[in-house]
C-alpha cells in the first residue's frame, strides 16, 4: 500500500544528527596481585588526615626478593600504584595509579 502522505524532508537540506563523542576509556585496573602486594609489603605510609593513610612501595622495597617473588612481571606497575586506606574501618577507599 502506498503512503498517502508526502515526506517532510527536503532534498539537500537533510543533515544527519551529530553523533555523540565516544566515551573516554578508563585505564584497566591494576591486577589483584599488585594491590595485595602493596597492602602486604608497603613501606611508605603517608597520613592523609581523617584516619586515612596513603600506602606505597618504595623503589628499595620493590627490589627485595620477597616482593619481587610476589609481583613477578608487575613490579614496574606496582611502583606507580598507591592505596588510600581507611584505618578505622580497615578497608581500601581507593586504588590510585600514576600515568
Amino acid at each position: 500500500m502506498a503512503s498517502q502522505f508526502q515526506s517532510r524532508r527536503r532534498p539537500g537540506r537533510y543533515s544527519p544528527r551529530p553523533s555523540k563523542p565516544p566515551a573516554p576509556r578508563r585505564p584497566a585496573l591494576p591486577p589483584a596481585a599488585v594491590v595485595d602486594a602493596v597492602l602486604r609489603f608497603h613501606d611508605v605510609a603517608v597520613d592523609q588526615g581523617g584516619e586515612r593513610t596513603l600506602l606505597r612501595l618504595s623503589a628499595g622495597r620493590l627490589r627485595q626478593p620477597e616482593v619481587e617473588a610476589a609481583l613477578g612481571k608487575d613490579s614496574a606497575r606496582a611502583a606507580r600504584v598507591a592505596i588510600l586506606w581507611n584505618e578505622r574501618e580497615s578497608q581500601i577507599i581507593r586504588v590510585l595509579e600514576a600515568a
